[in-house]
């Protein structure tokens, strides 16, 4: 499938194609198998996911969780890089605690792609390409009332 780079990551622009030699190379990365998770799992990350932020007072735009990855769009008190450690750290806890992921299981990457928007419009187009520029909804999606 496609992927995006540093230089390939806004919304609407084309993404990257497959490149057989990356994927050996990341693979070789890896240092636990990759995670798939089940619509369960989804729907359990994506009430944790809502839990969280209506816990903290931040306003969840739009997420969608997919079986290898999470897309979410939200504004909080805090940079990207910690909110989407806390937003980890939760999804973990309720996966855990639901016994939909082992104790020791380890569930996302080390890091993850963020970016900062700046403007009503770069929220809109986040909330595009998470809301529609993922494929079929695997039943992990939410949208605001106000972005639908």
């Amino acid at each position: 499938r496609s992927s995006v780079d540093r230089r390939n990551n806004t919304p609407g622009t084309p993404s990257l194609d497959p490149n057989p030699r990356r994927t050996a190379f990341e693979r070789q990365l890896l240092k636990h198998p990759p995670v798939r998770l089940d619509a369960a799992q989804r729907q359990c990350v994506a009430r944790a996911l809502q839990s969280v932020c209506e816990f903290r007072n931040w306003r969840l735009h739009a997420m969608n969780v997919r079986s290898n990855h999470v897309h979410i769009v939200v504004s909080s008190d805090r940079p990207p890089e910690p909110t989407m450690g806390i937003l980890k750290s939760w999804a973990t806890r309720y996966l855990r605690d639901a016994g939909l992921a082992d104790r020791d299981e380890r569930l996302w990457a080390r890091h993850g792609s963020t970016r900062y928007l700046f403007d009503d419009q770069d929220i809109v187009d986040a909330c595009t390409y998470v809301l529609e520029g993922q494929g079929a909804d695997l039943g992990g999606s939410y949208a605001h009332p106000d972005e639908s």
